[in-house]
């Protein structure tokens, strides 16, 4: 489904943008696969085509095949950076007080891949011990090469603080800046208008 999908996601109607991406193990960027979690990320002209959208045709193959389906509907309210050339997302939503989603991308410059991987576990550690995100994942288009995180978290305040405030990912951030790691790079904001289905027998979120 993750190789082949690719064909009848072109077909979807009102889809603008996305991306089949596989999961890391453990808490963060990590080389290590999660072979029984895949993510798939859309940009839907509006929220009445996304609804219809992932309640048929390959979204319905996909939940067929799977134990557990979760959806978050999300609307950018910041965003910076370039994702295959493009700028998928475009500001559609207020900031927000409330929860929020974060997405973080990347694509290593090759010269880049020992460095940034020899950092990786430090900074997972950090992500572990956070008990203020509501929920995270580490995923992907290319091993090794092309990673991201997803995050959601209670308001902008503890994750500001996280990024900024923790010693080994602020430390890791200066280095990726000063060293010129990224040939592209993307961050985004999102604010939830909803979400349904299941992860690990219920919905985060909820």
């Amino acid at each position: 489904m993750m190789g082949f999908a690719r064909f009848m996601m072109r077909r979807q109607r009102n889809l603008t943008f996305w991306k089949l991406l596989g999961s890391g193990s453990g808490q963060g960027f990590t080389p290590n696969p999660n072979w029984g979690v895949y993510a798939i990320l859309c940009v839907w002209s509006d929220r009445t085509s996304a609804d219809a959208g992932v309640a048929q045709g390959v979204f319905g193959r996909y939940r067929a095949r799977a134990s557990e389906f979760y959806t978050v509907f999300m609307a950018p309210f910041a965003t910076r950076g370039q994702w295959s050339g493009c700028e998928p997302f475009q500001v559609s939503h207020p900031p927000v007080t409330g929860p929020i989603a974060v997405m973080t991308r990347a694509t290593l410059k090759p010269r880049a891949i020992p460095k940034f991987w020899k950092m990786e576990p430090s900074v997972s550690a950090l992500v572990g011990q956070n008990t203020q995100m509501i929920f995270k994942i580490g995923l992907g288009e290319k091993p090794f090469v092309q990673q991201m995180t997803f995050s959601i978290w209670p308001d902008v305040t503890p994750m500001a603080a996280f990024a900024r405030g923790c010693g080994a990912h602020a430390e890791a951030i200066s280095r990726v800046r000063a060293q010129d790691m990224f040939a592209e790079e993307l961050y985004a904001r999102f604010a939830i208008t909803g979400s349904n289905g299941s992860w690990c027998g219920c919905d985060p979120l909820g």
